[in-house]
Order: structure tokens, then C-alpha cells, then sequence
């Protein structure tokens, strides 16, 4: 049976040859006489896996040696809460910028430690836009500024950085992480959950600069204490082995796919055709402004809401899986992840344009 087009938003489409590879090694990784799933975490070959991840994922993203990289767990929802038990320092003030679905659950969980200061809000109108940094109300002694670079639910992304000064900025990037280049010295702390661009669900990566690390509030959880984590590399508990081998694969095709310059301008170009056979119609519509409209996400509504159903069973039928928009927004959504080869988006360019000479 040929595989499907997964558009969904996460656990997410992966590379095939990454399958591939996977399933060769499947029950027995390179003469070892062991699954991956089955080697201790303590074990030398282990190690050698998850040294080479590090390695790999550093060499793409150019990730400073001020920083350190760990392998968690607990997903982005996990570093809601970690985040301000390792970075208020004694502060008692954070600063959040909310644009959507995932800030205002960052911005929840923060306020259970801290006095959260929303700087700014977007997100909200149609189209839905970013409002520009001169306009936020930044506080020099804040603990850090939160951000989402990317709303994977609304499809809202920032195409810039925002400056703050000497405060730490923290972005969540799991839906953006790998898609571009990115300069990571300019952030204090990026996260991300493993099930968009890095491998399946379960890991969690942290990169954080190395002076905001040991400074975890006392009752911090061990599991949540950067500190500690990194003193263990990443092991205090039992990672989650599998998907931290998988994740390494990953990086391996990447880096075989040219690179984070290369796979950007792939994603760039799936994005650009999308939203132009969408612009190009009078039967879709994407809500979000075009100045922050995301490459990773895109959804769009039919001019007739009835047809959602029809839609989603006859893209189904034409192997189109995951196109359902979440349940907060409705309508549809085409998440298209590295993994998303451009055949894919090509194909679902051309069952849109054919189901609007039906329906529309």
C-alpha cells in the first residue's frame, strides 16, 4: 500500500528513508544483538547514539558552545512550568507575548510562579496579525520574555526576532525548530517538542544558554531542574531512548538534504505555492495577515462551512490524511514539515482546485 500524505499538525509526518533506516535496525542495531528500544541508556553503544544526536543537531543549528543541549521529556506543556522554576532567579516578573493558543497555556502555567506581564497580544483580529514590537511594553528587570515564534493552531508566525535588550528571550519553537536557519545565540532558551520537524512524540529538546542554568528555584523537580540535567547529560531518569535515536536520524537526513539553508528555501517554496492557490481562489481563505503568515501551518476555511465534512472524506479518499483544522478554529489546516515532500503539497494544490470546480 503507498503511504499517504500526512498533513497533520503533530505526531507528524517523517522522513522515509528515516522509516527506512529505522525499520532495518528495527530489532537488531548494527550487530549489537539489540533493538534500540531495548539498550541501556548507560550502555556505550546508547552513549554513542546520543553523543552523535548532540553533535549532529549542534553542527545544523550552529548552537554556540554558551549553550547546552538537552534531551528531555514532558513535551513543551513540561517547560510551562520548567521555565520559570529555572530562569526567575528570585525575580518576580516575567514577560509573555500572547498570539495565540500556545502562549496563553505558557502564559497559565507561568502564573502559578510568577507575575506574568503580557507585553502584547495578536492573534486576535482578521486578518490575524502580530503587532509590532515599537508598540510592546517591555520590562527591563523582567526574568525573561516568552514568545511563540510559530502558532501551530492559528498558522500566526514571527518572520523577525524580537531584540530585548539584556533580558533573556525564550521562545517555544516547537513547530518552527530545523525549518530555517536560526541565530541561537540570541536566545537565552529555545524549546521544542520532538513530533513536528525533529522525530516522534516524547522528546523534548532544550537548548539553554549556560549562565541561566543552575539557578532552578528549590523546589524544583529534579527532572525539571536544568541544572541537574545537565550534570547527568540528560539522563538523571531513563530517556526516552527510541525516540532520542530517531530524532538522530533526523539530523542525519538533514544534514543530507543540504542543511537548514536548504530545507528552508523546500518549506519556503511549499508555503508560497499553498497560499497562492489559496489567495487565487474565491472558494478558500487563509485568516492570518500575509506579513506573519506561517510556513509550517497553514489554514484555510471553504466558502461553504457544509462542505467541510465532503471535503475532509474525499481528501481522504485521495490519500490526504490530517487536513481537519483544530477543533478550537475549525476549518482546515495543511501542516507542512520538513518531511513534507513538495509532491505532497503539490497534490493537495491540485485536489483542492478539482473539488472547487465541484463544489464551488
Amino acid at each position: 500500500m503507498a503511504r499517504a500524505y500526512n498533513f497533520s499538525a503533530g505526531p507528524a509526518v517523517l522522513p522515509a528513508a528515516v522509516l527506512r533506516q529505522a525499520q532495518e535496525s528495527l530489532l537488531e542495531w548494527r550487530d549489537s544483538g539489540l533493538s534500540v528500544m531495548e539498550m541501556s541508556h548507560r550502555g556505550k553503544e546508547f552513549s554513542a547514539l546520543a553523543n552523535q544526536a548532540e553533535e549532529d543537531l549542534r553542527e545544523l543549528l550552529g548552537v554556540p558552545q554558551s549553550h547546552r543541549i538537552l534531551f528531555l521529556q514532558g513535551g513543551a506543556t513540561g517547560q510551562f512550568a520548567a521555565i520559570p522554576m529555572n530562569l526567575l532567579r528570585a525575580r518576580a516578573r516575567a514577560d509573555y507575548v500572547n498570539t495565540g493558543n500556545w502562549s496563553k497555556k505558557a502564559i497559565a502555567e507561568a502564573t502559578k510562579y510568577c507575575t506574568v506581564s503580557v507585553v502584547a497580544t495578536g492573534g486576535n483580529d482578521d486578518p490575524m496579525s502580530i503587532p509590532a514590537q515599537s508598540d510592546w511594553r517591555l520590562d527591563p528587570d523582567a526574568a525573561y520574555l516568552h514568545y511563540t515564534p510559530n502558532e501551530t493552531i492559528s498558522g500566526v508566525e514571527f518572520h523577525w526576532v524580537p531584540r530585548v535588550g539584556e533580558v533573556p528571550l525564550v521562545a517555544d519553537m516547537s513547530s518552527t525548530l530545523l525549518s530555517r536557519p536560526i541565530d541561537v545565540a540570541r536566545f537565552g532558551l529555545i524549546y521544542a517538542g520532538a513530533q513536528k520537524n525533529i522525530g516522534p512524540a516524547g522528546l523534548t529538546v532544550v537548548i539553554v544558554r549556560e549562565e541561566l542554568i543552575g539557578k532552578a528555584a528549590a523546589a524544583t523537580p529534579a527532572v525539571w531542574d536544568y541544572g541537574r540535567q545537565s550534570e547527568a547529560d540528560s539522563m538523571l531518569n531513563t530517556p526516552p531512548t527510541y525516540a532520542w535515536y530517531i530524532a538522530g536520524l533526523v539530523f542525519q537526513w538533514l544534514k543530507d538534504q543540504g542543511g537548514l539553508e536548504a530545507i528552508a528555501r523546500v518549506n519556503k517554496r511549499k508555503a508560497d505555492n499553498l497560499y497562492a492557490a489559496i489567495d487565487g481562489s474565491e472558494f478558500y481563505r487563509n485568516p492570518v495577515h500575509p506579513t506573519c503568515r506561517s510556513w509550517m501551518n497553514v489554514p484555510f476555511v471553504l466558502a461553504e462551512p457544509t462542505l467541510d465534512e465532503r471535503f475532509l472524506a474525499d481528501a481522504k479518499a485521495a490519500g490526504l490524511l490530517g487536513l481537519k483544522g483544530h477543533r478550537s478554529v475549525g476549518g482546515m489546516r495543511a501542516s507542512l514539515y520538513n518531511a513534507m515532500p513538495e509532491a505532497g503539497v503539490d497534490t493537495l494544490i491540485a485536489f483542492m482546485s478539482d473539488f472547487e470546480k465541484r463544489w464551488g
